[in-house]
């Protein structure tokens, strides 16, 4: 099984309640939620650093205000104890996950729990990626030009799924033995493929999509012949047990949203690059001035 981000056998409701409650604080002000709307509050935990959650996170918040509720914006750091706080109820929603194959370890030990409130993206995929101007194509080109990459392929965070993916299926099945996976962050990974290409440098790297990075630098995809990165997948909301009861027209007008690769990619693009940390709000607005029919089906 595959999971963006596997955490060690912790107490993971322990853990999700303290980064819960050292995360609420900051960014309840930060988002802007606190505009008093009257329906009651909703939770959103997401990963900032994994910025489809980051977009579409705060492409909530400005709907559910708009419906009247009061948007409580949780950040924390792992996928583990955000499955965890949500199936306690500790967080309403995970406003994008990957619960059909990446996270899938995560929806076996919480899914009881979880409400799936709808896909808003059908063609999520991890890869492995490298500057179009390196001429391999395929990652079974890889073990043979080994040296070129200094033996090394750049990853992200050592708990993510795409990490475990990489190491567990795809470095094995492709006997990429003469090669490491390098792990850290995220913001580590793109710091090295900046720097590679700047210095016109062979490096690999693993990507995913949809990531604002896959358009911000000049990348190409490898093939993956044997599939051993994993089928694509959709991005789900996923609710708290009991959400769509509880607060149904918020869970009609999630279950309404649905992306397609323009408007993903110029909803996170607005919100990470354009207008960056702090001004997500205003990305927002100008997301929406830009697509003003995107919610016309879900208030009419």
């Amino acid at each position: 099984m595959k999971t963006r981000h596997l955490t060690a056998t912790l107490a993971l409701g322990s853990v999700a309640a303290l980064a819960l409650a050292g995360c609420a604080s900051g960014n309840q002000a930060e988002g802007g939620s606190g505009d008093g709307g009257d329906k009651g509050t909703i939770t959103l935990g997401f990963l900032p650093s994994w910025t489809d959650g980051l977009s579409t996170a705060y492409l909530l918040e400005d709907q559910l205000g708009k419906l009247g509720y009061t948007v409580e914006m949780q950040t924390l750091t792992e996928a583990g104890p955000l499955y965890a706080g949500l199936a306690q109820g500790d967080v309403d929603i995970y406003p994008s996950a990957w619960p059909e194959l990446t996270h899938a370890d995560y929806m076996d030990k919480y899914g009881d729990d979880i409400e799936d409130l709808g896909a808003y993206y059908d063609d999520a995929k991890l890869t492995m990626a490298v500057p179009s101007y390196v001429d391999i194509d395929s990652i079974d080109q890889l073990q043979a030009n080994a040296a070129r990459f200094d033996g090394k392929i750049y990853g992200i965070e050592p708990g993510a799924g795409l990490t475990k993916q990489t190491q567990e299926v795809a470095m094995p099945g492709y006997g990429l033995d003469g090669l490491e996976l390098v792990t850290s962050s995220t913001a580590a990974m793109l710091t090295e493929l900046d720097n590679a290409i700047a210095a016109q440098k062979d490096i690999v790297v693993t990507l995913w999509r949809p990531f604002w990075a896959n358009d911000a630098y000049d990348v190409k995809d490898l093939a993956d012949p044997q599939g051993l990165m994993g089928d694509p997948e959709a991005l789900h909301f996923l609710g708290t047990s009991g959400f769509a009861e509880k607060y149904p027209d918020a869970a009609e007008l999630i279950a309404g949203i649905q992306l397609d690769d323009a408007q993903y990619g110029s909803l996170e693009d607005l919100v990470v690059n354009e207008y960056g940390e702090g001004k997500e709000a205003d990305a927002v607005d100008a997301w929406l001035e830009q697509n003003p029919d995107a919610f016309s089906t879900q208030r009419d």
